[in-house]
């Protein structure tokens, strides 16, 4: 089910972005230079580890998990969070926890799409990522 995942995926367009950052606390500069750039995320899978690299002009992440297996991450913000992500009816859920806040991270592919729900709270902040040829 994972293997959907896979590929190489191209940010097309972002809702609600810069307010998710501001609840995350993400200082004005560092929101104004996240919210320009268009990031690419490639998801690879070897054995039962999965990959997930970001990629931008701004800042490169790279994580390297097992389902259901909590993991440290230091995000793109600089973060340092417990890290689970879990397959849910087809659907990539990521829940990062720090000082008592959580935030979840909930991946969906649709054919060529891939949606990326972040949930903070009460924000909600969608991006749309189209899958590179």
């Amino acid at each position: 089910m994972v293997e959907a995942f896979v590929g190489t995926w191209n940010l097309k367009e972002s809702k609600n972005f810069d307010e998710y950052m501001k609840a995350l606390r993400v200082g004005f500069a560092t929101r104004q230079v996240a919210s320009m750039t268009k990031p690419t995320t490639i998801i690879s899978v070897n054995s039962d580890t999965i990959t997930l690299k970001t990629q931008s002009t701004f800042k490169n992440t790279e994580i390297n998990f097992k389902l259901g297996d909590e993991f440290d991450e230091s995000t793109a913000d600089d973060r340092q969070v417990k890290s689970t992500v879990t397959l849910d009816g087809g659907k990539l859920v990521h829940v990062q926890k720090w000082d008592g806040n959580e935030t979840t991270l909930v991946r969906e592919v649709d054919g060529n799409s891939l949606t990326l729900t972040l949930t903070l709270g009460d924000v909600v902040c969608t991006r749309h990522y189209t899958k590179a040829e």
